[in-house]
């Protein structure tokens, strides 16, 4: 330490000792308390905002996942957050990726049933989004009642990795459809596998919302001889498949004019769910579910109104600060400040506002305790000094005045010899006037023969 910074101290030091009326080193202890709390509090402040930046895992390019991440970068832009996209092949490696601690990536959408033999104790969910119906689109003569007729056919069911493959062949094998003999699976996906049915080198296709483009979809719904699958029991597999849905795609809906699909297809499928690590700022969790509201809180012709985003609990913990959103929406300063002013405030209100309800109560107490101890010190000098008092009060010989005189002379030297605060020096000098009170009696004593 240098001696411009041992003076700055110094002066530190001294205005302690003279504000609380502290010694040396109930000087230094306060300065050292109070200083270590401001550097923690300066070193919360700035830990505790939120990043600038964060990651989410999405979909291959032109998905729906893929879109829809790129209306929340848009939304979140505005609040100063840059949201970073990564493509993925879809919602299994959007799980495999954070559920990974050394992937980088924050958030990602999630579709219901991916959870089997992964570690998801370190994620939570933000709720769900909305729902992503399997779509099936297949070439036959006839039209297809049970998913177990298509046993024996060439079936696209998406590449390994993708919530497609994963719900597809969860379903198949519950009808007892597996890979072998005349059925063959293909890993085709989005653009491929659509063109591989329109040109009738697969028999059917299964899309979902982590791998189909709008577009795909739309090629297919007017592809000459290509039919929509519609799940006529689509109650039984929402019921033992328990992370699905039950939905209804209205005729018409497609395309009003030509009346596509010519009658109601019933379809079941999960909801996409935003998933998040433990421990996403509080703050994001709530600009990350006012973005969802503005791009899922429309109706459309699978959801109603309002509807999503929403705290439906499945395989993932719902996030505490989810809930909270859910129940009583943004934080008081979110809704009125822009983002960045509002963590500010928020965060010199969370941070500094308890650092003086901490700090000044602390520092209140030193000088207490202090006090304490020196006065139990002057305590223990008066209580010597009444017993010596209390032996003057029979006859003395010679003798026994010496001696009493010799031990008022130590207990003065005692006393002088104490370093006490100028706060003390009332308490000082009148017990060293005392001591003088009653070395004078004594000198007036006659001592007996």
């Amino acid at each position: 330490m240098n001696e411009d910074q041992w003076t700055v101290l110094s002066r530190f030091k001294a205005m302690f000792k003279e504000t609380f009326g502290l010694g040396p080193a109930a000087a230094m202890t306060s300065l050292v308390f109070a200083v270590l709390a401001i550097l923690f509090a300066v070193y919360w402040f700035f830990h505790s905002a939120p990043p600038s930046t964060i990651t989410i895992t999405s979909g291959p390019p032109g998905s729906i996942f893929r879109v829809n991440a790129e209306k929340f970068k848009k939304i979140l832009a505005r609040s100063g957050i840059t949201l970073r996209i990564l493509p993925s092949k879809g919602s299994f490696q959007n799980l495999e990726r954070l559920s990974d601690p050394h992937f980088k990536a924050d958030i990602g959408f999630v579709q219901g049933g991916e959870t089997d033999g992964l570690d998801t104790s370190g994620l939570e969910s933000l709720g769900s989004l909305y729902y992503a119906p399997i779509l099936i689109f297949y070439r036959n003569d006839k039209p297809i009642e049970l998913l177990s007729q298509f046993k024996g056919m060439r079936l696209a069911i998406g590449p390994e990795g993708s919530g497609t493959r994963t719900l597809a062949t969860a379903m198949l094998a519950a009808n007892g459809i597996r890979q072998g003999g005349p059925t063959r699976f293909s890993p085709f996906d989005g653009d491929r596998a659509v063109q591989a049915l329109i040109d009738g080198d697969v028999d059917a296709v299964f899309l979902m919302g982590d791998s189909a483009s709008v577009q795909n979809i739309k090629r297919l719904i007017y592809a000459t001889g290509v039919r929509m699958y519609s799940f006529k029991q689509a109650d039984a597999y929402a019921r033992r498949i328990v992370y699905l849905n039950k939905m209804v795609l209205p005729a018409g809906s497609a395309d009003l004019g030509e009346n596509i699909p010519a009658h109601d297809v019933d379809l079941v499928g999960p909801t996409v769910e935003l998933i998040a690590r433990k421990g996403l700022h509080p703050a994001l969790t709530d600009l990350l579910l006012e973005a969802a509201q503005q791009i899922f809180g429309k109706a459309n012709i699978l959801r109603g109104q309002g509807e999503f985003p929403a705290p439906q609990q499945h395989e993932f913990q719902l996030s505490e600060e989810a809930l909270r959103y859910y129940k009583s929406g943004r934080g008081f300063l979110y809704r009125y400040l822009p983002f960045r002013f509002a963590s500010l405030a928020n965060r010199i209100i969370v941070v500094f506002v308890p650092l003086v309800v901490v700090l000044v109560p602390g520092l209140k107490i030193i000088p207490v305790v202090y006090r304490w101890r020196i006065m139990i010190r002057f305590y223990r000098w008066y209580r010597a000094l009444m017993v010596l008092e209390h032996e003057m009060s029979g006859p003395l010989t010679a003798r026994e005045k010496e001696e009493l005189l010799k031990q008022l002379d130590n207990l003065g030297k005692a006393v002088s010899a104490m370093k006490v605060p100028a706060s003390f020096a009332d308490q000082f000098y009148g017990l060293r006037g005392h001591i003088n009170f009653v070395r004078a009696r004594l000198a007036g004593v006659t001592p007996s023969e």
